[in-house]
């Protein structure tokens, strides 16, 4: 899969993501650091990556539509100490493994990924 890492991630997010096999790019490598979030949100979507970040900005459905990405995962690990993003990594790591993210909004936790459903897709209240 092509993803773009958040400046957070590092060196080590992104062996750990390329150890799996996916084609990863970074925000530092391709001087984004500090950009608008609008634009790196295009950016992701000209070059069809899915964005992985621990920016809770890109969490709101309204602002960053998952339908037109070619994904988003938003982090939260515990803390922000190395063992626990990595190990909230390791979660998204196997998620993909499993699961298509495209055109979605995940939250990855250390033991859990909460997924944004449209509301075309959730289910009706009155069923």
């Amino acid at each position: 899969m092509l993803l773009k890492l958040d400046e957070n991630l590092g060196e080590r997010g992104r062996q750990l993501f390329t150890n799996a096999g996916h084609d990863v790019a970074t925000v530092a490598e391709q001087g984004l650091s500090g950009a608008d979030d609008h634009r790196l949100i295009e950016v992701c979507g000209a070059e069809r990556r899915c964005l992985v970040t621990l920016d809770l900005d890109f969490s709101n459905p309204f602002l960053f539509p998952p339908k037109h990405y070619a994904g988003i995962a938003v982090l939260r690990p515990r803390r922000l100490i190395p063992v626990e993003l990595y190990a909230t990594v390791n979660t998204l790591i196997a998620a993909l493994a499993r699961s298509p993210i495209e055109g979605k909004l995940w939250t990855v936790e250390r033991n859990r990924i909460r997924v944004h459903l449209p509301e075309e897709e959730s289910p009706d209240e009155d069923e």
